[in-house]
């Protein structure tokens, strides 16, 4: 009867280990990471009267076709990729979003995305913000009962102030890690966005603006 039984269990792990790997072989489909969030809004009050519009970011990564890849534990790969895949666009948008609901101080600025690729003049904005993507990735590896999912991101943030021609400049890279037992692409997104949001919160915290120019803090 014990023999039976163990018979029986091990089949049981045998059939769900099999389940569990059904899902798990890569056919190369790309999955499009949406990372525009809900950004939570401050108590209502008149934008600051400074004119930002932000350009698209430069994409300077190596490998710029994707963001990453899934490693599917019985092989094979599946790509992520951002919505409209062009990173450099996703996070200067996530950027401007920020600024309009909780910029710097928790305060709502006048903030909008470049309608093209020309640099602003002094007629439509006050500072014009640029940046490039250094790195900006997103992988995820499966193995029995779980994946680890990492993302990374390295962004050089450029502010000119059109009034007096001055610029700063910030380098800010991050990382984070999770590890799932059930994996959905959301917990990439989530993840990505995370990292993208910790990169703005470090920008905000490390600069400020002052008679409509943006200065690094004291």
């Amino acid at each position: 009867m014990k023999q039976t039984r163990g018979r029986l269990g091990v089949c049981i792990a045998l059939t769900a280990g099999l389940l569990m790997g059904a899902g798990c072989v890569g056919t190369g489909k790309t999955f499009y990471l949406d990372l525009q969030q809900k950004q939570a809004a401050a108590p209502y009050m008149e934008p600051e009267p400074v004119r930002i519009v932000i350009e698209s970011f430069e994409d300077r990564r190596l490998e710029n076709n994707w963001l990453g890849i899934r490693t599917h534990l019985w092989g094979g790969v599946s790509y992520f990729n951002v919505v409209g895949e062009r990173p450099g666009d996703a996070v200067a948008q996530a950027l401007a979003d920020r600024l309009k609901t909780r910029g710097w101080k928790g305060r709502a600025w006048m903030a909008r995305v470049a309608s093209s690729r020309g640099v602003a003049n002094q007629g439509d904005a006050d500072i014009v913000i640029s940046g490039q993507l250094i790195d900006f990735s997103a992988n995820a590896k499966s193995r029995f009962f779980s994946t680890v999912v990492n993302t990374s991101s390295k962004v050089v943030i450029t502010a000119k102030n059109m009034g007096d021609q001055s610029s700063t400049t910030r380098s800010i890279e991050g990382a984070q890690r999770d590890t799932v037992i059930w994996f959905g692409e959301a917990d990439v997104q989530q993840l990505l966005a995370a990292t993208l949001k910790d990169s703005i919160d470090r920008y905000l915290a490390d600069t400020t603006i002052e008679q409509k120019a943006l200065r690094p803090a004291r």
